[in-house]
């Protein structure tokens, strides 16, 4: 396969596809005379994508999120090679393992153990190895009383997790998936969720299709909204959520994003290092004041939120909940000690009413830092480091 550039797994350059939905049967002779002499063509196009133009890098945890019928499945599709683009180029660098209409080939009429076997055989493994993955695979799919039942016997989620735990032995560079937590119960998603882990640990290229913000904020280093077959947003997940989240609140005005950027003189956040200085960068342990500016009023409560670069929270207190009463009516000083690992941080604020549900103006993005790695520690990992002891 042509490869792409360098870094570059999955390289797309104005995408489009449609196909063709017949309007009313012409099966016979007499109907397909008439439809040619009025003129008629008997089917109309549809485009559930166009112009579509991104690309995945390599080690990437990509999410694509949008409502039904967004293009979602057929971009998928495309990328797989199933669907050919109508126009543009699709380049995939690396052996790409689809989770996409997971089961496909099973028998409904064969046992859950059979079907094992002739769906891992499609995916090119020998009979050898198969039995030595069984084990893994009925433990994951968590179907130990359901194996010698036949497979129409089972439910649909049942039948993909099967599926699924099949398919997640096969080793390739880049792994699709689509909408894979939706068929389980707790207890699966967690094994989902510990699958994807590893899946960053071994940093693969993995392009998920979900509906679950929680998952794309917390797997994914980047991410896309679809909305209507074009791209709306691509960008740090945290962001791609907070779009798409709007996008279904029926009562949200779209035009308030563009008054919200016209009306930033309105409310403004700076963060300062202990000298008091403008600062970008902090030792572990050091103490940053966030300074708050507005000019609002019947502003009576305020927030500040610490979150990681990927849109992970870290910690956000307001006054509301620490029973605290604003002195002032036009500023505030919040002072926090950053016990926080190495990495990329970012502050949300937001100026409120009586409570923390009466929200005056919210800054969904605000300074950004860094924490740099105290060396005098050890490396522990993780986002803080809590006081403990040995006993």
């Amino acid at each position: 396969m042509k490869q792409t550039e360098y870094n570059v797994a999955i390289d797309i350059k104005n995408v489009s596809k449609s196909f063709k939905i017949p309007l009313e049967a012409s099966n016979g002779i007499k109907q397909k005379l008439v439809n040619v002499i009025k003129g008629r063509k008997g089917y109309r196009i549809f485009t559930p994508l166009s112009n579509i133009d991104f690309n995945i890098n390599k080690g990437d945890f990509f999410g694509i999120v949008g409502r039904n019928g967004s293009g979602k499945s057929t971009l998928l599709k495309m990328i797989a090679g199933v669907y050919a683009p109508n126009k543009g180029r699709i380049i995939v660098d690396g052996l790409l393992i689809p989770f996409i209409e997971l089961g496909v080939g099973f028998n409904p009429e064969l046992t859950g153990r059979e079907n094992v076997f002739l769906n891992g055989a499609l995916l090119g493994f020998s009979r050898k190895e198969i039995h030595t993955m069984y084990n893994d695979i009925v433990d994951f799919a968590e179907l130990h009383d359901f194996m010698e039942e036949r497979l129409k016997n089972y439910s649909s989620g049942m039948q993909v997790r099967l599926a699924f735990s099949i398919a997640i032995q096969a080793k390739g560079d880049i792994l699709i998936l689509d909408e894979v937590l939706a068929v389980g119960d707790e207890a699966f998603q967690k094994k989902c969720y510990s699958y994807f882990d590893q899946l960053k640990r071994e940093k693969k290229t993995v392009v998920l299709v979900t509906h679950d913000m929680g998952t794309v904020e917390r797997f994914c280093n980047k991410a896309m909204f679809l909305e209507k077959g074009s791209v709306k947003l691509i960008g740090k997940p945290h962001k791609v959520a907070a779009a798409y989240s709007r996008s279904n609140d029926e009562s949200y005005d779209s035009s308030l994003d563009n008054q919200k950027m016209e009306n930033r003189d309105n409310f403004e956040v700076e963060i300062f290092d202990n000298n008091g200085k403008s600062a970008k960068r902090f030792n572990h342990m050091d103490t940053m004041t966030v300074k708050l500016k507005w000019k609002h009023e019947n502003v009576k409560n305020i927030g500040v939120a610490i979150f990681l670069d990927n849109g992970e929270y870290v910690f956000g207190p307001n006054t509301f909940q620490d029973k605290y009463n604003l002195e002032s009516k036009n500023q505030a000083t919040y002072q926090v000690k950053l016990n926080l690992n190495e990495g990329e941080y970012f502050i949300k604020a937001a100026l409120m009413g009586d409570s923390d549900n009466d929200v005056i103006e919210f800054i969904e993005e605000g300074p950004h830092f860094n924490i740099t790695k105290d060396y005098d520690f050890t490396k522990w990992g993780g986002v803080t480091k809590l006081d403990h002891e040995w006993r």
